[in-house]
């Protein structure tokens, strides 16, 4: 690697992240197995054609109009605009990462990298169904579920009020992969195709679908940030309060520069609670996923409630991701059920057609992870805003921590606060002793 190549790496690391530092200097090293004769016109075209896709944030005092020249100056393309975080996604060779980093006006570039997918029981054994009772069925509140869409399924009929496709920029609800609709199905289910067997904590809650993932379950940070970017833009249309966020990416940097947490933050600060999986990389330490990372938000770990409604012997997944977070700091927040949870299945979809052992009938499906997780909770969050809609997302999430149930022996970076309790948090914000 020649030195002098790379110093503009150096004397500009403080603007890139860890993860696209990495891969800069991939573009200056040495193939071994090239004739040395051939080694430098080799590395020469790497760094011309081979391009890296990135965030780039700029100043905050620019107008938004000015990423066009920014990128103009740097040779390259902008390919999503994203005012949310006063940046753009664009791909870059060499020469125009060197010429962005060296922009006065460029604060930060990030690697924009992948991002992936991370009832019965359930839904008794966070005490959503004891409320049920009381009417606190989520009526009235909307979730937007960032995910691979939402089929229309029977258990959500007129619920869907609104889809915004950024895959295939379709209008009328689909999921081609089906992981958002089981996750759609974990929040609100009605229960209808399994003779009100399968409900989910909020049955009578709205849905508006934020397609962001494709067949595969696979999307770009950059895309999900356009995908919560519409919901802030979109809230009082549809009345969104709540955003559940099943996906994440491995956690390469520390949340203050993290563009997809500064995107939840700005989503949370506009009123709009943030449910977001832990990830499913336990039971190792320091495995918490982005956006959990981030201190604001609602970071759920997967619960093993064994298949029935009581909590005795309930464990933490061992798949479930815990803490700390790249930070230090203690996630995740709270556990709910993660583990054989039955929703809704979207028929033909990728997932069902290469996991057809999880099939339930006609109309459902069993998955497990922390992608079944979040919704649970978010499902739980939609039942007390339906109680009382003036609650801002701080005193929401204080409540479910404060209310939550500890499990015995085990710390804080494993189970948060503890286990999701619905009548707990809603005894809470009436005042009234924990039950």
């Amino acid at each position: 690697m020649v030195l002098q190549e790379v110093h503009w790496l150096r004397s500009h690391r403080a603007k890139l992240c860890p993860m696209l530092k990495r891969a800069a200097l991939d573009w200056y090293r040495l193939n071994r197995h090239y004739p040395c004769f051939l080694l430098k016109p080799f590395r020469i075209l790497k760094q011309r054609f081979h391009k890296i896709p990135v965030i780039v944030q700029v100043e905050d005092t620019r107008d938004p109009a000015s990423i066009y020249s920014i990128a103009a100056l740097a040779n390259c393309q902008v390919i999503r605009e994203l005012p949310l975080i006063n940046g753009f996604a664009t791909k870059v060779n060499a020469k125009s990462l060197e010429k962005l980093v060296q922009s006065v006006h460029v604060k930060r570039v990030s690697y924009d990298r992948e991002v992936r997918a991370v009832l019965d029981v359930a839904s008794s054994a966070i005490g959503s169904a004891a409320l049920w009772e009381t009417g606190l069925t989520g009526k009235g509140i909307v979730v937007a579920v960032l995910d691979t869409g939402i089929y229309p399924h029977p258990d959500l009929a007129g619920r869907i009020v609104g889809f915004k496709d950024f895959v295939k920029h379709k209008s009328v609800p689909y999921d081609d992969n089906g992981h958002g609709t089981h996750v759609a199905g974990d929040i609100a289910a009605n229960g209808r195709e399994s003779e009100f067997r399968y409900r989910a904590p909020a049955p009578e809650a709205a849905l508006v679908g934020v397609k962001v993932l494709d067949k595969m379950g696979i999307g770009s940070l950059s895309r999900v940030i356009e995908g919560i970017q519409w919901c802030i833009e979109n809230k009082e249309v549809y009345g969104i309060k709540v955003l559940n966020l099943s996906l994440g990416s491995e956690a390469a940097d520390s949340y203050v520069n993290d563009p997809v947490c500064q995107a939840v933050e700005k989503a949370w600060q506009a009123g709009i609670v943030v449910c977001a999986a832990a990830g499913n990389s336990g039971p190792e330490a320091g495995t918490i996923n982005s956006p959990g990372i981030d201190p604001v938000v609602i970071t759920v770990g997967a619960l093993d409630d064994r298949n029935t409604t009581s909590l005795e012997g309930s464990l933490v997944a061992d798949f479930s991701s815990r803490g700390p977070t790249i930070d230090g700091l203690v996630k995740p927040d709270l556990l709910s059920p993660g583990v054989n949870i039955i929703s809704l299945r979207s028929p033909g979809s990728k997932l069902d057609k290469t996991n057809k052992q999880s099939r339930v009938n006609k109309w459902y499906a069993s998955l497990s992870g922390t992608s079944m997780a979040t919704p649970v909770c978010a499902g739980a969050v939609a039942q007390l805003l339906q109680s009382n809609p003036a609650l801002t997302p701080d005193q929401v999430k204080a409540r479910l921590v404060e209310s939550a149930i500890k499990l015995e022996d085990l710390a804080p970076n494993v189970q948060g606060a503890g286990i999701l309790h619905v009548p707990g948090a809603a005894a809470l914000q009436e005042g009234s002793k924990v039950i």
